[in-house]
């Protein structure tokens, strides 16, 4: 599939736009939805806060995917936007898809987390931890919804930090996907086969725009995670990570990268393609590691004698809500020699350009007195 024939620029939903997603502005956008669309409220989440579920295609197979079930991941949100601005394009692969699969998308599982941007819900519980329990109404939505509709495939869609790459590279995980365990022996059943031959075929396409780029995540076995659970009752569930790329800390670059993911997630259930690929496929991509800080300061004791001698800085942002907008508050997360870590951005303070920028950073006093 050729990604310039998406035409990426015109498909993408330009009224939301940033790391902060609220359900008023989701709510604008599905109220513009009209046939082939048909958008159900499935219930409330703890604050009254509608949840919407949008469903579209005719197709035999049935994909669910939902979105921002933690309340602070909004990039693979806005890439559904996108998804559904392209499968009411016309395009030739968009009306394919709708004739073989009837999709339906949640984009906003968790309303009242993406209020206020957090992680969890109201009531403060990860409803990626709730799948067992099912103590939130978020999550017995999800549960009811994934009985009533019973899909062939289940699509679960996250954010990751910025402290992940591929392998042991210096090249952050733009986006990482795993085919969940379904038991604590990581046993490849049929169901988890499915869905490990489905990444195989996104990674092999999508390689080509971020190659060394795209990581696999760490697929221990959690009976408490909706992705886990979902693959034990014997459904392909895929995990999507939207993670960091250069100097995109709006994730808007990513955001198209797993629009492009998921548009390849459904051509290869709809022609049966990722049939081709096998497990071998899915193990060769690289496994995530956490070696990257968004900002590393080596050598910093040339500019505080407080540290030593081969002490370096590894700082990490803090995303916080402020007036409509996420600020990114920088905060020393370690302090060492950080041998084998990467730096988003890096400087040398032995260095005396690196040094002339560090000077114009906001954070100079405090790593300098």
């Amino acid at each position: 599939m050729s990604f310039q024939d998406l035409d990426y620029s015109n498909i993408k939903e330009k009224s939301i736009l940033g790391r902060y997603v609220s359900h008023r502005q989701l709510a604008k956008y599905v109220n513009t939805l009209r046939k082939p669309f048909s958008v159900e409220t499935m219930g409330l989440s703890v604050e009254n806060r509608s949840i919407e579920s949008i469903t579209v295609g005719s197709g035999k197979q049935r994909i669910l995917m939902w979105s921002q079930m933690h309340g602070n991941e909004s990039t693979t949100t806005k890439a559904v936007l996108d998804l559904m601005n392209f499968l009411n394009s016309e395009k030739g692969e968009s009306l394919d898809i709708l004739q073989k699969c009837t999709l339906k998308i949640i984009p906003m599982l968790n309303p009242d987390g993406a209020e206020v941007y957090t992680r969890v819900n109201a009531n403060k519980i990860d409803l990626n931890r709730d799948a067992k329990k099912l103590t939130q109404p978020e999550s017995k939505l999800l549960r009811t919804v994934y009985e009533d509709f019973r899909p062939h495939y289940c699509l679960n869609l996250h954010d990751q930090r910025t402290i992940f790459n591929v392998g042991h590279t210096p090249k952050p995980a733009t986006a990482s996907f795993l085919a969940p365990a379904s038991d604590e022996q990581r046993t490849i059943t049929e169901s988890r086969k499915k869905s490990m031959k489905l990444v195989g075929a996104i990674d092999h396409d999508l390689n080509s725009c971020i190659s060394g780029q795209i990581g696999r995540y760490d697929d221990t076995y959690n009976a408490n995670c909706v992705g886990d659970t979902f693959q034990a009752l014997g459904t392909p569930t895929v995990l999507f990570e939207a993670g960091h790329f250069v100097d995109d800390y709006e994730r808007e670059q990513t955001r198209k990268y797993i629009f492009y993911a998921l548009v390849l997630a459904l051509k290869n259930i709809s022609e049966d393609g990722h049939k081709h690929f096998t497990e071998t496929d899915y193990f060769n991509i690289p496994e995530n590691n956490k070696q990257f800080f968004d900002i590393l300061i080596l050598n910093a004791s040339a500019i505080n004698s407080s540290f030593n001698g081969k002490d370096s800085l590894g700082i990490l942002y803090t995303e916080v809500l402020k007036n409509g907008k996420i600020h990114f508050v920088p905060k020393i997360e370690m302090v060492g020699e950080l041998e084998g870590y990467f730096g988003h951005q890096s400087y040398n303070c032995l260095n005396s350009n690196d040094l002339k920028l560090l000077k114009q950073q906001p954070f100079w006093e405090d790593i300098a007195n």
